[in-house]
């Protein structure tokens, strides 16, 4: 099959050549690259990804084809995706479908033949930046304009584009204990393991009041992962600030990390090109150890602004990424809440932190059984007992 031209281009006028697979069209977003070797349909489908095309630094992806099980929401999120080279044949038992159809049904664009090591070392020096993908502008000059125009992610409220329209029940109506769940981009994986825990999940919208979401009488709350930049999403820093003036049980990840640490006076920032694979090493403050685990963010908790004993008393930081050293969680020893910057439910990636929905179970009272210890990153706080 004879696949179309493509061009990939940056706003700083790099200009890439390569071929189209799955939609033909154009598609503008923040580029990044992902250095997951397995889990493209995860990166996929995850809404954190929601308005960025992913380079896979992978060289050879779709290998084993798609499926309607390894989905992390109910579409393909991203905004367009570039790839050394796009197999032509899914090999596992488990492949429903190929990639190259996979995206041409969501109507996603894709590029191939594309040299992403290149490309990756470039958003290394440069930055993430605005980009387009295109099979039907062909000429860099025509579209760079277009490139420029596009929306910057810094001020970007996008969890609203995301994030589900009504509230919904996930696992055992009748199980404790119950989690409400902030849906401020879900992704799936966190609702299996909140399951599999034990947990009766009623997910809401992100934007909705605490006290409508208390009035379901939970014994915990989630705060979700979502896309854009946390500084911007007002509606989730006033329902994390709220739920540690009620002492609710409280556990954030990803962009909930990021509310909670602006709730308890922090702020966020943008990094350079992000945290986007399943490699990160990030080391637990309380005894030193150290977990491999997949990460999906561009912005992060400053962990310097956040006051050590603040209105809703002391927090520490309790994991710090060991390749840059960027904050990766925070732990409230007065208040019951923590939150990781990292993706726990690992979809895709490595098991290590399973053992925080364990933290967050016994937090609000199980028993747990989902990770491999329940100790963790906090502290035994002088008025709740914390979050460790």
């Amino acid at each position: 099959m004879t696949r179309p031209d493509a061009l990939v281009l940056l706003e700083d006028g790099l200009a890439l050549r390569g071929e189209g697979f799955g939609a033909r069209g154009t598609a503008f977003g923040e580029m990044v690259f992902n250095t997951s070797m397995t889990g493209y349909q995860e990166v996929l489908t995850d809404p954190s990804y929601h308005r960025q095309i992913v380079a896979m630094t992978y060289p050879h992806i779709g290998n084993y084809g798609v499926n309607d099980v390894d989905v992390e929401s109910d579409r393909v999120q991203v905004a367009g995706l570039v790839v050394r080279e796009v197999s032509r044949r899914a090999s596992s038992h488990r492949a429903t479908g190929d990639l190259d159809a996979y995206l041409a049904s969501a109507g996603v664009v894709g590029v191939s033949e594309v040299d992403t090591r290149m490309l990756t070392r470039h958003i290394r020096s440069a930055g993430a930046m605005r980009a387009a993908i295109s099979t039907e502008v062909l000429d860099a000059d025509t579209l760079l304009g277009a490139v420029r125009d596009a929306p910057r992610m810094p001020g970007a409220e996008l969890t609203t584009e995301v994030a589900c329209r009504r509230p919904y029940e996930f696992g055992h109506r009748e199980a404790r204990p119950r989690v409400v769940a902030y849906d401020f981009g879900l992704k799936t994986s966190s609702l299996r393991l909140l399951a599999a825990a034990g947990c009766a999940v009623r997910v809401v919208p992100g934007g909705t009041p605490v006290e409508e979401a208390l009035a379901a009488r939970p014994d915990g709350v989630f705060l979700s992962n979502g896309p854009g930049d946390p500084a911007a999403v007002g509606h989730g820093v006033r329902a994390a600030r709220a739920l540690l003036a009620a002492g609710v049980p409280t556990f954030g990840i990803c962009l909930g990390h990021q509310l909670l640490g602006q709730a308890v006076g922090g702020r966020t920032y943008k990094l350079p090109f992000g945290h986007h694979g399943t490699n990160q090493p990030v080391r637990n403050e309380a005894d030193g150890t150290v977990e491999i685990t997949s990460h999906n963010h561009g912005f992060a908790v400053d962990a310097g602004s956040v006051p050590a004993d603040g209105e809703f008393g002391r927090v520490v930081q309790s994991h710090v990424n060991l390749n840059d050293g960027v904050n990766e969680g925070l732990s409230c020893l007065d208040a019951p809440a923590f939150s990781v910057q990292y993706h726990p439910e690992a979809g895709p990636g490595p098991h290590d932190a399973h053992y925080l929905f364990d933290r967050f179970l016994a937090l609000m009272g199980g028993a747990g059984g989902v990770g491999r210890k329940t100790g963790g990153a906090g502290g035994v706080g002088r008025k709740t007992g914390g979050a460790g």
